[in-house]
C-alpha cells in the first residue's frame, strides 16, 4: 500500500436535516465554491467537530459537486456527534479533510451488502455504482426500529428490511453461511454485528468480505508481540533516530519531535495517520488492514501500532 496524504478542506453546511430518530444529513460544499476533491464509493472524510475530529462516510453520489454524510447522535460517545446535532448550522464552516478510502468497492460478479443501523451510509453509493454497472446486489439492512433507520426511502434493488422490534436480529446463518462463487460481501455496522459476520467467513471458499469499522475491532490493541516493549525508528529522510518508550505511542512520539503526521481517531480505525515502512517488522494493532496487507509489512499506523523488530525505518 501507499500512503495517501490528502489536503485539509474549508466547507460550508449548504443543508441541514433530520432523517430518521437521532440521525442528521448534512450537504457539504468548499466554502470558497471551488469543485471538491473527486471520491469514490467506500470514501469518508474528516470533519473537525468542535475540539475533536470525526471520520463520516459520504453516502451521496460521487458526481453531484457536494458531500453528504449523515451522523448519528451518540450520547455517550466523545462529543462529536453532539456537535453536529446541537452546534452547527446550515451556513456555517467546518475544517475538514480528505477524502479518504479505506473501504473501496472492488469488481465482483454480484454483491451482497450488510447493513446494521447508520452502516447504511458507505454502501448507498456502492449500490448505485452496481447498479448503474448492471451487476446484481442485495441489501440486508438491520437496526433498532425503522424510526431509527436511515435512508429507508432510497434504497435501490433487492432490499430486505430487518427492524429489531418487528423481526429480531439479521439471520447471519442464511445470509452469510456459503455466499455463492463470485460474491463480494460488504458490511458496516456495529462491532458485535462485524465480529459475527467475520467468524462466519472464515470458513468460506469462494466469497471474500470487506467491513469498515467505527470503533477498534476487538482485541486489535492487544498486539501480536505480547506486553508493550520499547523500540527505535529511523526517519529515512533524515537519518534521525527515536526512541519509542514502552508507555508512549510511536505517534506521540513523532510529535514531540516534531515530525508532521496527520492524526485523527488515535485507535487504529481512520487510516489518517498511515505511514509507510521501509525496513523492520510491524506489530500492527489497527482496525483496518486486511491479513495480506498486513503480511506486506510495508505500511503502518502509528497511533496504535508498534514494533516487533528492535528498530523500524519510516518512510518520513
Amino acid at each position: 500500500m501507499t500512503p495517501v496524504r490528502t489536503a485539509e478542506l474549508r466547507l460550508r453546511v449548504a443543508a441541514k436535516r433530520t432523517i430518521a430518530e437521532g440521525v442528521v444529513a448534512l450537504d457539504l460544499v468548499a466554502a470558497d465554491g471551488a469543485d471538491l476533491p473527486p471520491w469514490a464509493p467506500g470514501a469518508h472524510i474528516d470533519l473537525r467537530c468542535g475540539e475533536h475530529i470525526r471520520q463520516y462516510s459520504l453516502c451521496g453520489d460521487p458526481a453531484d459537486r457536494r458531500y453528504r454524510v449523515a451522523v448519528r447522535r451518540d450520547d455517550p460517545g466523545r462529543g462529536g456527534s453532539r456537535f453536529v446535532h446541537d452546534t452547527l448550522a446550515e451556513g456555517d464552516e467546518i475544517v475538514g479533510g480528505g477524502p479518504r478510502n479505506n473501504f473501496p468497492l472492488v469488481e465482483a460478479k454480484r454483491y451482497l451488502f450488510i447493513a446494521g443501523g447508520i452502516g447504511i451510509t458507505p454502501l448507498l453509493p456502492m449500490m448505485a455504482a452496481a447498479r448503474r454497472g448492471g451487476v446484481e446486489f442485495r441489501l440486508a439492512y438491520g437496526g433498532r426500529d425503522r424510526a431509527s433507520m436511515p435512508f429507508l426511502d432510497a434504497l435501490p434493488g433487492q432490499v430486505s428490511v430487518h427492524p429489531q422490534d418487528e423481526v429480531g436480529l439479521l439471520d447471519l446463518d442464511a445470509l452469510v453461511g456459503e455466499p455463492e462463487v463470485g460474491t463480494a460481501v460488504y458490511c458496516c455496522g456495529p462491532e458485535p454485528l462485524l465480529r459475527a459476520i467475520e467468524d462466519r467467513a472464515a470458513g468460506w471458499r469462494d466469497a471474500t468480505l470487506h467491513v469498515e469499522r467505527f470503533s477498534p475491532r476487538e482485541g486489535a490493541l492487544e498486539g501480536a508481540a505480547g506486553p508493550d516493549e520499547g523500540f527505535e525508528v529511523e526517519l529515512a529522510s533524515t537519518g534521525e533516530v527515536l526512541a519509542v518508550p514502552a508507555e508512549r505511542s510511536l505517534l506521540a512520539v513523532l510529535g514531540d519531535a516534531g515530525v508532521p503526521v496527520l492524526s485523527s481517531c488515535e485507535e487504529g480505525t481512520c487510516g489518517t495517520c498511515e505511514t509507510g515502512v521501509l525496513a523492520g517488522e510491524i506489530d500492527h494493532r489497527d482496525s483496518l488492514l486486511t491479513p495480506d496487507e498486513q503480511a506486506a509489512n510495508d505500511v503502518m499506523f502509528p497511533c496504535v501500532s508498534r514494533a516487533r523488530s528492535p528498530r523500524l525505518v519510516l518512510d518520513l
